[in-house]
Order: structure tokens, then C-alpha cells, then sequence
């Protein structure tokens, strides 16, 4: 309970002093015990309040006593049973106990659920995660520790949880990058998620949204839902991405199409170096590094051309693709960011650690019933990864991105005005 709503000088002291003295046989018993000797005298306080002195004549009070009914109250990830008064209103109906009211706001039985559940302990463990077998404060049925009380629990809090966060006001939030990425849970099912990178170098998960594939329109149905929660579209944002044609296709038709968007360079790597025989790995990559920390955006791009050519003959393939999408690899160069910024904003880390975080949370889950489970369950580890979160790296030298990203937007706002008008055909 967050606050006492009665005197504490209403406990049943023979009650605890009962308890205290088979302390040493077992502390949690005690810790019970003296927990429902409180919370009783708390309540007795209320009735008598409500009700006057038990056999007490007092037609001035609102109510009268009506007896006393057992209630389960949760304790320790499950629930305990206790009896407590019952009081009438002179003119009928049942009136609240505030102390009663108080500890039954407290949603604890679900924070245990979920807290449980995110580090990994099954829904059939979970009843023994949070008593011991051998205890004195067994879990009988109806304790509320079964893993089908458990998975419900879980549930309804876990769509709170998702339904308040993917509500939340994004424009206070100074966003400076946004990063995109998806992650495959089935085979006709795909997440895709945003974190955002603020002015003073704090991580923001911002949303998740599921669909099909990765494609275009799954892509504009999260930026839809981001600026509906007030990420201004105007606003001239890095965004960093894996390379997905249909993400660059969203984010420009939202966002404008000379949005500074950077492909990851760590994919782009990977995905060469895949397709090259293991004897031109070491080169391929000392080139491509190379490339990546100058601070020359036209030089990097001479130079990938170059490792490009000398790949015509021994896999042509490859060299097509060192080429596709050059711009776009080299966009925190081009926007003259410091090299330690650079290589923070240069690749999807940020997220790609955090969908770590979704896949070790949902590695339990063994069938994805549907869409709304998968979206439960990610919201929920994306929340968690969340309270992980450090600042950026770099992120003292975060104001000269802001610096780039004014004078990129100014550049082609000026560049737009003076465009001659297209002729009509």
C-alpha cells in the first residue's frame, strides 16, 4: 500500500506477539502473520469510524455492521485468505473499507506475473519460483499461483502496459535519429519496431506494429501511428536503417525525399562478404573499413568504386552490390559528423540489442497464437530492454548531428525554391 489510511495502534498484539515468538522456526510466517494482524486492525479502525464502538448506539454514523466475510488479499506472487468486516449503509448497499480498497489497488499479484515472466521463468514454475515446496506459507489451490493464473495476469497487464505505451505523447521527445528494424516470430508474421535517440543521447523504444512481411506498407502504417502521437514529419531526423528498399520508400514518401537516411554498414558487410570465398574476406573488409572512417565522403566513395572494380572479374555479383545504395552508406560522412559519432550512427546496434532483449524474453514461447500475443509479448520485452538503456556514446558531440541535419534541411529548402516548375506535357 502506498499510504496508511488508519492508525496502526489498532494491531492485534497478541496476535503478533504469537507470531514473534516462533520467529525462529520461521521469519516468513512472522512477516505474514504480523502483515494480517496489521491490515485487520486497519480495517477494524475503519468500521468503527464508519460504524461507531461495536455495540455502540451511534445514530450520527453512515453505516452499521454487517457481519464478516472472508476476501483473498495477494501476498508474496500469489494470494492469501483472510477475513474482514462487512459494512451497511443506513440507506443500503455495501460500503468500502478504505484500508481494504487501498490493498487490493495494489496490482502486485501482476507485477509478479510479469516481472517472472520477462527473466525466463515458465507459467508451471512459477508457483514454485514464489514459494517453497518446503515452506510454512505453502501454495494451496486457489493461491492464485497456477500458471493458468499466472498467464492471466500476465496478460492483462501486459495489454495495459502495450495499450498506455503505444498512446504515449512522442512530441516532447527531441528525437534526433530514429532507427527501424524487424523481427521475423513466424513464418507469416513480422514485427516491426522504431527506437528513437534524443537530443541528450537517451534511447526511446517509440512503437511496434505487426504484419505480413517487411514491406512498404507496414513501414508507413508505424511512422503513421508515430506522428498520430506527435513526431512532427517536418523535422529533419537521421534515420538508420538495415537497407530494406521498403523502408526507404516509406520513410521518404512521410518524411520528404531528401530525409538523410543511413544503411547499416555492419549488413552491408556482412551481406558481401557472405557471398566472397573466405581468401578475399580479409581484404574486401580492410577496404571497406578503410572507406568508413575517412572523412571524405567523395574519397570513401572512390574507393569502394575501386574495390568494386577489382571485384568485377572474381565475382561480378558482388561488385553490383557493393555499389547498390552507396549514397546511403555514406550519409553520417556526408553530413561531416566526428568519427566517434560516426560509428555509432553508422549501424542498427542500438535496436539490434534490443530485439537481443525480445528474443531471450520470448524464448519460453513455444506457439504464437496470433498477432495480438506476438505484439504482447514484444511490447512487454521492448518496455524491458528499455530499463537497460544507456546514453549514447557519443552523444556529447549529438550537437553537431542537430547542427548537420539544420543546414541538410535549409540546403534543400533552398534548393527547392529556386527548381523550375515542370512543364505540363
Amino acid at each position: 500500500m502506498k499510504e496508511s489510511t488508519t492508525p496502526a495502534g489498532v494491531v492485534p498484539a497478541a496476535i503478533v506477539e504469537e507470531a514473534w515468538q516462533q520467529v525462529g522456526a520461521s521469519f516468513e510466517r512472522f512477516c505474514l502473520t504480523a502483515g494480517i494482524a496489521t491490515l485487520a486492525g486497519m480495517m477494524e479502525g475503519d468500521a468503527a469510524r464508519l460504524c461507531g464502538v461495536r455495540y455502540g448506539r451511534d445514530d450520527g454514523k453512515d453505516g452499521y455492521r454487517w457481519g464478516r466475510t472472508k476476501g483473498k488479499l495477494g501476498f508474496h506472487g500469489g494470494k492469501i485468505e483472510l477475513q474482514r468486516p462487512r459494512v451497511r449503509a443506513r440507506d443500503g448497499g455495501e460500503v468500502a473499507l478504505p484500508s481494504w480498497e487501498a490493498a487490493m489497488a495494489e496490482d502486485w499479484l501482476g507485477k509478479w506475473a510479469l516481472n517472472l515472466m520477462l527473466i525466463n521463468v515458465s507459467t508451471r514454475k512459477f508457483g514454485r519460483a514464489m514459494r517453497l515446496p518446503e515452506g510454512d506459507v505453502p501454495a494451496a489451490n486457489g493461491a492464485g499461483l497456477s500458471k493458468s493464473a499466472a498467464s492471466r495476469r500476465f496478460v492483462a497487464l501486459s495489454v495495459d502496459r502495450m495499450k498506455e505505451w503505444m498512446a504515449s505523447d512522442l512530441s516532447q521527445l527531441d528525437l534526433l535519429v530514429i532507427q527501424i528494424d524487424g523481427i521475423h516470430i513466424a513464418e507469416d508474421l513480422v514485427l516491426l519496431a522504431a527506437v528513437g535517440v534524443n537530443g541528450a543521447g537517451d534511447k526511446h523504444p517509440l512503437g511496434v506494429i505487426e504484419g505480413a512481411t517487411e514491406n512498404a506498407t507496414v513501414v508507413q502504417a508505424l511512422l503513421d501511428n508515430l506522428i498520430e502521437r506527435g513526431l512532427d514529419p517536418k523535422v529533419c531526423r537521421l534515420f538508420i536503417i538495415d537497407g530494406a528498399k521498403a523502408l526507404t520508400k516509406a520513410i521518404r514518401k512521410t518524411c520528404g525525399r531528401h530525409t538523410p537516411i543511413q544503411r547499416c554498414q555492419v549488413h552491408k558487410a556482412r551481406n558481401i562478404l557472405e557471398r566472397l570465398p573466405k581468401p578475399l574476406h580479409a581484404s574486401v573488409r580492410k577496404a571497406l573499413r578503410q572507406a568508413w572512417e575517412l572523412d571524405d565522403a567523395d574519397q570513401a566513395e572512390r574507393l569502394i568504386k575501386n574495390l568494386a572494380r577489382r571485384l568485377e572479374q572474381q565475382a561480378p555479383g558482388v561488385a553490383a552490390s557493393i555499389l547498390e545504395g552507396l549514397d546511403e552508406i555514406l550519409t553520417v560522412i556526408r553530413l561531416g559528423l566526428p568519427a566517434e559519432l560516426r560509428r555509432s550512427l553508422a549501424c542498427t546496434n542500438i535496436i539490434e540489442n534490443m530485439m537481443g532483449t525480445v528474443r531471450r524474453v520470448c524464448r519460453n514461447v513455444k506457439r504464437w497464437r496470433d498477432a495480438s500475443m506476438a505484439l504482447r509479448w514484444t511490447s512487454a520485452a521492448m518496455l524491458e530492454a528499455a530499463k537497460g538503456f544507456r546514453r549514447l556514446k557519443a552523444h556529447k558531440q549529438l550537437s553537431a548531428l542537430r547542427t548537420a541535419l539544420a543546414a541538410h534541411q535549409a540546403k534543400h529548402v533552398a534548393n527547392s525554391a529556386v527548381e523550375p516548375p515542370a512543364r505540363a506535357a
